[in-house]
């Protein structure tokens, strides 16, 4: 996989260019900030882009806007923000595309160097992938979906643990339910919902989106969130 870094940070965008490099990959570029992003991916198109969400020269938001800038410009390239704190703001904006081949991860996450590459793998292979942090702080927003009204009591429980990040057997052991009646609930979920499976993986993750789109601060089965 070819991928192009934006990372103001000397240490950390050399870091990740020899992860990547060591993990089997090639760094098409590394830049310290968005002034060549555009040009370089003009001339030279990666498979994959990992950006930072606070670039020169502000270190507030340049790297979050280039990356809605380059989600509309180029929505085919796959695309993963890094980030030491969740950009709430813009963190909605970038995710409420509901675009695949996305990741929104906290830098926290690149030590578990598995997990980091394997998590750059599914983003180019059309997946979505989201820091559990992420989610946990988008479930204080609130707006409104129409198609949110056709679940049941039962069903916007179960997806509030998806939400959560949640596993089916977690769910099932949480709710008290069996692991054939979480499946049940969450198939239905995904039909009331209109999400088609596309062999990706990002029905739940678009399922726990419109959770998140329509829930206030209390959502969720219970205030403390569990491991799965």
């Amino acid at each position: 996989m070819r991928i192009l870094i934006c990372e103001d940070s000397v240490l950390l965008r050399e870091g990740l260019v020899r992860l990547l490099e060591h993990s089997g990959h090639q760094v098409s570029a590394a830049l310290p900030d968005t002034t060549d992003l555009i040009s370089t991916l003009q001339t030279d198109m990666p498979d994959l882009a990992i950006l930072d969400v606070r670039l020169p020269p502000t270190y507030t938001d340049e790297g979050i806007r280039a990356a809605l800038q380059i989600r509309h410009t180029y929505p085919d390239l796959p695309l993963l923000v890094l980030s030491q704190y969740v950009e709430e703001r813009y963190a909605s904006e970038l995710i409420s595309a509901h675009s695949p081949a996305l990741g929104y991860l906290l830098k926290d996450r690149v030590a578990d160097v598995a997990d980091f590459v394997e998590s750059l793998q599914q983003i180019q292979a059309g997946g979505t992938i989201l820091d559990p942090e992420v989610v946990a702080q988008l479930l204080s927003r609130n707006h409104h979906d129409d198609r949110m009204q056709r679940l049941t009591a039962r069903e916007r429980t179960v997806l509030a643990a998806v939400a959560e990040g949640k596993s089916n057997q977690a769910i099932a052991a949480l709710l008290h339910l069996s692991a054939a009646s979480v499946e049940k609930h969450i198939t239905a979920i995904f039909q009331k919902l209109e999400l088609e499976a596309d062999g990706t993986g990002n029905r739940r993750v678009l399922a726990a989106l419109a959770h998140i789109e329509n829930q206030g601060p209390q959502s969720g089965p219970q205030s403390r969130q569990e491991q799965p």
